[in-house]
């Protein structure tokens, strides 16, 4: 309910059209947001889509209730009034039976709306009361052709007064013509005050238009800057340029006519004068924001537009120049600042006219920051929280004017870091100044604490702007997060009023964590992105939720009902939340080891759920098969030239190991055409907030046509004590896998030849990972030591007289044990 409270407040800041299309009074009218504040905004209204039939059912379901409860309401409501209004209002809900879906996509679409409407500031939140419409213009532009005219009229009735008056002098006694002059003189002195009135008039009028016309342009840059954090942003310049242009034009002929009455007005000359230097210097816009994060010795671009382009002198090209500012010299424009806090190279760059696009622009394509001189810091203040922006200036003529003029802009507000790992850390400084800024600020003033509902209302729309999804953070989502960033597990109140600090933002790690809440929430929204965007948009993800609300909506749910859901203990990882048989005969709630964005490049989410037996049930109740299918692979074509397959499968808990792991036994080709073996590659088990069963990538090589019932060998890490692997005397063994004595690291590999003394130097192309290089140890031997060497894109095993009995320990990282499996077999 706490959206409605908010919206309450705005509501009478609004204009009952704005009102009448947020809240249809046919289809939806304000009662039923009102009186059913509570319920609507507890429910799911985000999954909805047209084009998804099989949430027909869904939405009818919140349809019959919405029109059951209306009913209720009313029948105990004293107020006559709102008791029929409401019994009127749940009958026309029926009009949506027949299309239950468009219903729930309505209600959908108004939560939007009032997101939008409460998240942008009042100055700016009505439009078009900031917008100077062609109306205005029109009107303007009339009224300065009446006044032309009045001047044309006046012209004509002096020409005809100074000629009357030449014949009045010739005919002395004519009393007809001595009144005719008079009637002239009169009329030419009540135009001269009508031409005057109706200057006056223009100037106000022109006045009024270009105050709002600036209004606009501030609000574009507003608008413009909120887009960082996910707000819709309408970047078309040519309207206010074609107004810029028409004011220019107006402001012209008025100073003319000024100058052709003949006598000096000082006050509406002095005042188009102010007009005129306002709206050049206010002309020029930064079309193309520099990033808001730059790396120092790193290239970066941004454009520059000049809405009066097409007015400035020909012959006269105008060079805009830029250097770097800090927040003091930000606050203190009225010159250029001639203390360089850094030093920028590629810095100056043309005002350039596009004929064809009626556009003027200077673009700084390969622009550096060299060098930055950051000020004193404040108390814990780190270098990603000072704040800067660059100043574009130069000199420019518009025709018609005497004096060239000096015009600037700066650009948003930018943090310099000088190393990659600085990034996050520097764009948390963004999002914060972004959101909570208010418009006109000093800059770069921003509050210390703001209220829950702000914060996230922020988080939700850089989500899905990032994500690139119209699937919002719900309601449970949204508690979450905020029971993680006030570190209130248990609190189930409403914490939209509460305030959220900087620190808890992104400078205090969370309890038990080496990270920040953003840090965490910014570790999801990037593998959102690049991995999961289809599964959050559709719904399929649960995505934010804490422990105990876990265990309550899972504890009666049939065993491998699963959710999935973002990894409280570890950024950037998702989860499987699935209930299982426990020893006792009950259930149990156990949490899958966290896939993280390497895992998911090696294998899709949707891969991994379908290698996963003991999961079933999508919770609440969608079989996987059906929801997943979609984003199941494609089974592998067999390869050609006579290779062995490799495939990959994902083994939880007592699947990637078992007790007493069966023998492995790898035959010749020859004497058994028909081999399988099975190689768990794991990696390592990062701690969870909840029991996880290991989760194991398990590589398997076989030739064509080989039945999965050969035999295999498998282990988990780490390792447990030696056990005996069998050789099975059906076979010709040549090559036996097995554990040693000692506990071995991660990713680990023993080879023991049996048979025969082996020597080889076999190349393997690509084998060794940047992120985790393949170690290969000293091979040790009953009689005799030889070596294992590492080049840069080949690994080379030396083995002269390797003899039985000898072991060779590799290690390396998951994809590094893959491609020499695949080398070791091919």
């Amino acid at each position: 309910m706490a959206q409605w409270v908010h919206m309450s407040q705005l509501i009478p800041s609004l204009s009952d059209e704005t009102i009448n299309n947020l809240y249809p009074p046919s289809a939806f009218p304000i009662e039923v947001r009102h009186f059913l504040a509570e319920w609507i905004e507890s429910q799911r209204w985000d999954d909805f889509v047209l084009e998804k039939v099989e949430q027909e059912s869904q939405a009818q379901a919140l349809l019959e209730q919405t029109i059951s409860m209306l009913q209720s309401i009313a029948q105990h409501n004293a107020n006559v009034v709102d008791r029929m209004k409401l019994l009127q209002i749940s009958r026309y809900k029926t009009m949506f039976q027949q299309q239950p879906l468009q219903f729930g996509v309505m209600v959908r679409d108004i939560l939007r709306k009032e997101r939008v409407l409460f998240s942008t500031p009042t100055q700016y939140s009505s439009r078009g009361s900031s917008i100077p419409n062609m109306q205005d213009v029109d009107h303007l532009v009339l009224k300065v052709l009446e006044v032309q005219e009045i001047r044309k009229k006046m012209h004509q009735l002096q020409e005809e007064l100074n000629w009357e008056r030449q014949n009045c002098e010739v005919l002395q006694e004519n009393q007809k013509l001595q009144n005719h002059i008079q009637n002239l003189e009169y009329n030419v002195k009540a135009m001269a005050t009508k031409r005057f009135h109706l200057l006056k008039e223009c100037v106000d009028c022109l006045d009024q238009c270009q105050t709002r016309l600036i209004s606009r342009l501030k609000a574009w840059r507003w608008e413009q800057y909120k887009a960082t954090i996910g707000h819709p942003f309408e970047d078309d310049l040519n309207p206010m340029q074609t107004w810029c242009e028409q004011l220019l034009g107006v402001n012209g002929k008025l100073r003319q006519e000024l100058m052709l009455i003949g006598e000096q007005i000082p006050d509406l000359q002095e005042r188009l004068g102010k007009l005129l230097k306002v709206l050049i210097q206010s002309s020029l816009v930064v079309d193309k924001q520099p990033p808001q994060v730059i790396k120092t010795q790193s290239k970066f671009s941004t454009t520059v537009r000049y809405l009066l382009g097409e007015k400035v002198v020909p012959g006269m090209p105008v060079m805009l120049k830029a250097q770097i500012i800090n927040e003091l010299q930000a606050r203190n424009l009225g010159s250029v600042p001639s203390d360089h806090v850094g030093e920028l190279i590629n810095n100056s760059a043309i005002l350039e006219h596009n004929t064809a696009s009626k556009t003027t622009c200077a673009t700084f394509r390969n622009m550096s920051i060299k060098r930055i001189k950051r000020a004193d810091r404040k108390g814990s203040e780190s270098v990603t929280e000072e704040k800067f922006a660059l100043l574009f200036s130069a000199e420019i003529t518009i025709t018609g004017c005497d004096t060239p003029y000096r015009i600037q802009m700066i650009s948003l507000p930018v943090v310099v870091i000088v190393h990659g790992s600085q990034d996050n850390n520097a764009l948390a400084t963004i999002i914060w100044d972004c959101a909570f800024s208010e418009p006109d600020r000093v800059p770069f003033m921003v509050p210390e604490r703001v209220p829950w509902r702000m914060m996230c209302s922020t988080l939700n729309s850089k989500f899905t702007s990032e994500v690139q999804t119209q699937h919002n953070l719900d309601q449970y989502n949204q508690h979450f997060l905020a029971q993680k960033i006030f570190d209130e597990p248990d609190f189930v109140d409403d914490f939209s009023n509460m305030m959220v600090s900087w620190a808890q933002f992104n400078k205090e790690v969370l309890p038990g964590r080496t990270f920040t809440f953003w840090q965490w929430f910014e570790g999801v929204m990037e593998l959102t992105k690049k991995h999961l965007k289809s599964y959050w948009s559709e719904g399929l993800i649960f995505g934010f939720i804490g422990k105990q609300h876990l265990h309550l909506i899972l504890k009666d749910r049939p065993n491998g009902t699963f959710l999935l859901r973002f990894s409280d203990s570890e950024i950037g990882g998702i989860t499987i939340a699935y209930v299982s048989a426990s020893e006792n005969g009950g259930q149990k709630i156990q949490n899958i080891q966290p896939f993280t964005k390497r895992d998911l490049e090696i294998r899709s989410l949707g891969d991994r759920i379908r290698d996963i037996n003991h999961i079933t049930v999508l919770y609440p109740e969608y079989p996987k098969h059906e929801v997943f299918k979609k984003f199941y692979s494609e089974p592998q074509a067999s390869p050609g030239g006579g290779y062995i397959p490799v495939s990959l499968h994902t083994k939880v808990g007592t699947e990637a190991g078992s007790a007493t792991p069966p023998p492995l036994v790898i035959a010749s080709m020859a004497d058994s055409p028909h081999s399988s073996v099975n190689f768990p590659v794991c990696g390592p088990l990062p701690a969870s907030d909840l029991s996880s069963p290991t989760s194991n990538m398990c590589l398997t090589v076989s030739p064509p046509g080989c039945p999965q019932e050969a035999l295999r060998h498998s282990f988990q890490p780490p390792f447990s004590p030696p056990e005996s692997i069998t050789q099975d005397t059906t076979c010709s063994t040549d090559v036996e896998f097995s554990t040693n004595d000692e506990q071995f690291s991660e990713h680990m590999l023993i080879l023991t030849p049996r048979r025969w003394p082996m020597s080889t130097e076999k190349p393997m192309a690509s084998a060794a990972e940047p992120s985790c290089p393949l170690h290969l140890s000293s091979v040790t031997a009953k009689t005799q030591t030889t070596s294992c060497r590492v080049r840069k894109t080949s690994i080379v095993v030396a083995m002269p007289r390797l003899m039985p009995g000898c072991t060779c320990k590799i290690e390396g990282g998951t994809e590094t044990l893959m491609k020499l499996m695949t080398w070791v077999y091919t």
